[in-house]
Order: C-alpha cells, then sequence, then structure tokens
C-alpha cells in the first residue's frame, strides 16, 4: 500500500483540522496516523509491550494472547488468495470492488455503503481523525478496545471513559449523556475485552436518544461469534451509524487483513480523506471467498463455542470467576496482578492476553485451538493449584 500523503490531501487534512479547532501544528499528526495504517505512530515500546505483539515467541508456544482465530481462513478462501498471487503485480481494483459488492449484497445495503480496509483497525482510527475534536469528545466504554483512544489522544481530542454495567454490558444512557457534544461514541458488541453483549435494545435506544450531530461507531468484530443481531438496519435506514467489520476472528485472516467500514456515503466520505493507496488483493479476495461459503460461520461459531464453553467449566471447576463472554476471549480473575499472571504463563510457554486498569486482577484469555487449551489448562493447574 502506498503510505504518503498527497498535497490535495494534505490540503483537505488542513482544512479540516482547522475547522474543528485544531492548530496548524496538529497536521503533522493527521498526516502520520492517516499514513499509518495499523502500525500507528502514537504506539511506543512501552505500549506495544501490552499489547499482542511479542518479541521472539518460541515456535512451539500457545498463542492466545490476540484474539486470533487459529483455524486460519477457510480452504475456499485459502485458495482463491493462492490463485490470485501470481497477479500480484497488479493493483487489481476489480477484485476490492468484488468484494465490496458481495458485503452489500449479503447485508442488504447499497455498494456504496461500504468501504472494504485493511481490517477494521484503520477506519476506528480514522473516524476518531473525521468525527472527534477538543470540543466533540470521544466516549468510549471502560475496559474497552483502546485503540480507538490512543488515536484521540494522539491527535488531541478529547476522551471520556464510561464504566460497563455490573452485567459488563455497555452503560448506553450515562454514554449519552457524558456529553452534551460527543462527537463519536464507540460501542464494540461484543466487548473487547470482555466478550460480553449489550443488548439490542440498548443499542436502539442509543441510537434514538445520543446527541444530535454525534456518530455512533459499532465495532461488530465479533458479531458472529456470537448469536447477537447486526445493526445494520440503522445503517439501510440512514442513520448515524458506522459499522465496523473484520475478517480477522471468525473468518480466521488476522495476518491476511480484509474488513470494511459500513455506513451512509457521506459518512464514508468523511472517513476517506485520511487513507491513501490500494488494498491487498489477497485479503480482498480471501474475505469475498469467505462471504460465500454457506454454513461457514456457523460452523465456526460452533467450534469455538465449544472449546470456550470447555475451558470455562474448567476454571469454574477451580473455583475462578469470569465475566460473561460470548466471544473467543474471556477475562479472568486471577486472583493475583494480571501482569504476574502473564509472566507466570510465560514461563509455561503460555501467552496470554494484556489486563485493563479498570480490572487489575482479570487476564484476558483467548480461545485457541482444543489442543492448545489443554496446555493452558495443565499451565494453569500447575501455577494456580
Amino acid at each position: 500500500m502506498n503510505h504518503s500523503i498527497t498535497p490535495s490531501q494534505r490540503e483537505v487534512l488542513q482544512q479540516e483540522i482547522t475547522k474543528r479547532g485544531f492548530s496548524r501544528r496538529s497536521l503533522g499528526r493527521f498526516a502520520a496516523l492517516a499514513t499509518a495504517g495499523a502500525a500507528l505512530p502514537f504506539y511506543n515500546e512501552a505500549a506495544l509491550a501490552q499489547l499482542s505483539m511479542v518479541a521472539n515467541m518460541p515456535a512451539d508456544a500457545v498463542k492466545i494472547n490476540a484474539n486470533e482465530n487459529p483455524l486460519g481462513p477457510c480452504p475456499e478462501a485459502a485458495e482463491a488468495m493462492y490463485g490470485v498471487i501470481k497477479r500480484g503485480g497488479r493493483y487489481l481494483y476489480e477484485e476490492t470492488f468484488g468484494f465490496s459488492k458481495t458485503l452489500a449484497d449479503q447485508e442488504g445495503v447499497k455498494p456504496d455503503y461500504v468501504q472494504p480496509w485493511g481490517g477494521s483497525s484503520a477506519p476506528l482510527h480514522q473516524a476518531v481523525m473525521a468525527f472527534t475534536s477538543k470540543e466533540r469528545p470521544f466516549v468510549i466504554a471502560e475496559p474497552g478496545y483502546e485503540a480507538g483512544e490512543r488515536a484521540a489522544k494522539f491527535i488531541g481530542s478529547k476522551v471520556i471513559r464510561v464504566p460497563l454495567r455490573a452485567d459488563s454490558s455497555h452503560d448506553v444512557k450515562a454514554m449519552a449523556a457524558a456529553s452534551a457534544t460527543p462527537g463519536l461514541i464507540y460501542v464494540c458488541n461484543p466487548n473487547n475485552p470482555t466478550g460480553s453483549v449489550t443488548m439490542r435494545s440498548d443499542i436502539e435506544w442509543l441510537v434514538k436518544n445520543k446527541p444530535t450531530g454525534s456518530i455512533l461507531l459499532l465495532d461488530e468484530a465479533y458479531i458472529h461469534l456470537s448469536n447477537e443481531q447486526s445493526g445494520m438496519e440503522w445503517v439501510a435506514a440512514d442513520k448515524d451509524v458506522i459499522i465496523l467489520r473484520t475478517f480477522s476472528k471468525l473468518y480466521g485472516m488476522a495476518g491476511l487483513r480484509a474488513g470494511a467500514a459500513i455506513a451512509r456515503p457521506d459518512l464514508l466520505a468523511k472517513i476517506q480523506p485520511y487513507t491513501a493507496g490500494a488494498l491487498a488483493v489477497t485479503g480482498m479476495v480471501g474475505a469475498n471467498a469467505s462471504l460465500k461459503v454457506k454454513g461457514l460461520v456457523a460452523e465456526r461459531r460452533k467450534i469455538i463455542g465449544d472449546i470456550r464453553e470447555d475451558v470455562l467449566g474448567f476454571v469454574s471447576k477451580k473455583g475462578y470467576k469470569f465475566l460473561p463472554t460470548v466471544s473467543n476471549k474471556f477475562m479472568l480473575d486471577v486472583r493475583m496482578s494480571a501482569p504476574e499472571f502473564q509472566k507466570k504463563m510465560m514461563a509455561e510457554n503460555i501467552y496470554v492476553g494484556r489486563s485493563w486498569s479498570a480490572l487489575p486482577t482479570h487476564s484476558r484469555i483467548s480461545i485457541g485451538t482444543a489442543d492448545e487449551m489443554a496446555k493452558f489448562k495443565a499451565a494453569f493447574t500447575k501455577i494456580m493449584g
């Protein structure tokens, strides 16, 4: 992908950031974020250490720290990607258009309501850039996925954290009341890191009652792992809603990068100035092929769900508690500092996820294969008794 900013894009950025109250000095930060994709310039070494990037991880390690799907892409997607590699010397924009149309047809929206991306992280960051500022805050749940918050802080936007409710769902009424002029309200459903669900009726209330002029950013990265209904009908009805989708989770394409933002064309148009370049054709054809495999979502949901319920039963029998989850991860109360638990497991060649300050004794555990989770159980028993 070409990560350079053209003169016309720079001019659009300059006009946009000054209009929203940022200084001209902010242009460099906006440009850096716009061209960075997933390799974000506001991540320093200390921040990365808290995430899933682990240097020199042993080849035989059990890697259950990044919410990945070890099943990988389905055979049909793999075949499509193998077949297109020899034509990789071309940009092949038509493959991106093909993916966009397939996704739009399946979701019941017009093709121009779908903007493909390399995963869902980039449109998350760039929606923050497009809709937030010092006067128009970014409203998020606590604990929640941190990437958007870091993007907001990097460009100087205000961030408002709203604690999850006791059942780990989003407190939508508190989020709506958090600011009179929010730019973006972010709901991840099912949530990351908790894996918990916010009821559709709650999200519908937020769509109807959020402050005028604000945008609801509904992150559905994990929607296929649950039986929850998508919020796509609000997009089809032209509400102020942007939905994010990724093929990194259920579809097993984390390292292949495919995703989309789905919204009214005028909302997508506000995000598009913050990006540049063609998308990887392997990701586009792989995602397109995945969408066409009948029964794939249900089959993988069951595989992951069965392994998840088995390991949750195991920790329950050991007397340990966890937050309710319908996703490919769970937050386990390990009764010690979560970083300490992480180090103990690492010594057993088991790499578990990071922690959140709101839940200091909870460690996020991703769901791996049955064999990987058996190794997790053995190491857990050795460490915890």
